[in-house]
């Protein structure tokens, strides 16, 4: 399962990657409009504080602080600074995931996030299928505002 949870955040993190490289211009990652409340660069910034945060900190004491209200009211980071961030937050998974043996998935996971306690192995699965929902959401951003 391991195997499996790095592979599938490796392979979201380096399509967000390349979502990010793809805008024409890099003032359209800011973009909102109409109903689109959030901006590529903002939810680029959310996954990212994610990650680092159920991830890197809590399981692999990274010391990464999260500021959540940052994620999505900061404006106009530059393209490369984002890229670097994914680039970091691939390895801080990588160096957290192998770090774990099969058993920790089955423990039980040291936060309460939603209403009851979980496992680890559940809530990394929730946390592959978040990354998946917000990587569409800038996928379609993309498409429909930078042009």
């Amino acid at each position: 399962m391991i195997e499996t949870l790095q592979s599938l955040f490796k392979r979201d993190l380096l399509q967000l990657k390349a979502e990010i490289e793809a805008y024409q211009s890099e003032e359209n990652i800011w973009k909102t409009a109409q109903q689109i409340s959030n901006s590529a660069g903002n939810l680029c910034l959310h996954l990212i504080g994610n990650l680092n945060y159920y991830i890197g900190t809590t399981i692999g004491n990274s010391g990464y602080v999260r500021d959540r209200p940052a994620e999505f009211s900061k404006k106009d980071v530059p393209r490369t600074e984002l890229i670097n961030m994914i680039e970091d937050t691939i390895v801080v998974l990588n160096n957290t995931l192998n770090s774990l043996q099969d058993n920790d998935l089955k423990k039980e996971y040291p936060l309460v996030v939603f209403e009851d306690k979980m496992s680890t192995e559940f809530f990394f699965t929730h946390l592959t299928t978040h990354l998946g929902y917000h990587l569409g959401q800038i996928n379609y951003h993309r498409r429909l505002l930078d042009n």
